[in-house]
């Protein structure tokens, strides 16, 4: 039968508790990250006060008055607020990381897809329940950009699992041999870190949370509800680039370093990489993101899933 829930594997426990830590540890890291760039484009040096800034955020919101809107939806909108970092921390359960996994599912690809697809849901409630306009106009925003990343996101995620004729996440990594997918499949890890941009709505895909509707999703929150949503929004970045290293990039494999210490280095070099591209290029509006999506982006996407495809059939 196949495994939907992920069950702990014997001796596991332990990592239902690093798995979420180590998530909210590369979380951290990428937000000091940006902290750090903004403070270089904005012409300060860098200082301990750099570091400390974005955490002082946290007290300042759990100490913020809660806003009040006329005829909230509460309830959609507390799921919705609270579905977004749940979801990012349910994700890592499949994530091997080093030799340890917390639940090493059949469908260990599907429960990633899954979880991220659950993120639309969550951000369209967050959008909704204020019952105001410019946050329901940045939910329909999310929606619109979901449609556009998805499949070709969806494709991404095919090409490594045909390459491995696995949807187990370790069986990917172990299929690799060597020969990281990046290298041969590399318009789908393109892809892959695009749509972890996109469903992270952050950088050229925060368009949902424009400024042109004064914040969208994120305009009618405050306090607690705006710090889960902007660490929801970090969460999925690190799960995101966690997940690229057993996708793509072998796992844990390589040489003189321990497996740990190597899914280590490749997730903080990936969220490197997506916290630099997210600061350098400029927001895409969802309309025009649709039409790269649907005419460019998802043929070549089929076409990437087709070469592992011929290559097994070779073989």
């Amino acid at each position: 039968m196949t495994e939907w829930w992920p069950v702990v594997e014997e001796g596991a426990w332990w990592m239902v508790l690093a798995a979420p830590a180590a998530l909210l540890c590369f979380a951290l890291v990428a937000v000091v990250a940006n902290a750090a760039l903004d403070a270089q484009n904005a012409g300060r040096s860098f200082t301990a006060t750099t570091l400390v800034r974005p955490l002082l955020a946290v007290p300042q919101a759990l100490m913020a008055q809660p806003r009040r809107m006329p005829a909230p939806d509460r309830l959609l909108w507390r799921a919705g607020v609270v579905t977004v970092p749940a979801a990012a921390v349910l994700s890592v359960l499949v994530i091997p990381f080093g030799n340890h996994v917390v639940a090493d599912l059949s469908v260990g690809v599907v429960w990633f897809n899954a979880m991220e697809v659950l993120t639309w849901a969550g951000l369209w409630l967050a959008g909704w329940g204020p019952n105001a306009a410019f946050s329901l106009i940045g939910g329909y925003r999310f929606l619109a950009q979901g449609l556009a990343y998805e499949l070709p996101l969806m494709f991404a995620l095919i090409s490594a699992s045909t390459g491995a004729q696995s949807l187990r996440v370790t069986d990917i990594v172990g299929a690799q041999h060597g020969l990281w997918y990046a290298v041969w499949m590399p318009f789908a890890f393109v892809v892959y870190l695009a749509g972890v941009l996109a469903f992270s709505f952050l950088g050229p895909f925060a368009y949902p949370a424009g400024l042109d509707v004064a914040g969208g999703v994120l305009g009618e929150a405050s306090g607690v509800d705006r710090l889960l949503l902007q660490a929801g929004r970090w969460l999925w970045l690190a799960a995101g680039a966690a997940m690229a290293v057993p996708l793509f990039l072998g796992g844990g494999t390589g040489p003189g370093l321990s497996a740990w210490a190597w899914s280590l280095v490749k997730t903080l070099l990936v969220l490197g990489l997506l916290v630099w591209v997210l600061r350098r290029l400029p927001a895409i509006r969802a309309d025009r993101y649709v039409e790269l999506a649907w005419v460019v982006l998802l043929p070549l996407a089929i076409v990437q899933a087709l070469v592992p495809a011929l290559v097994n059939l070779n073989l």
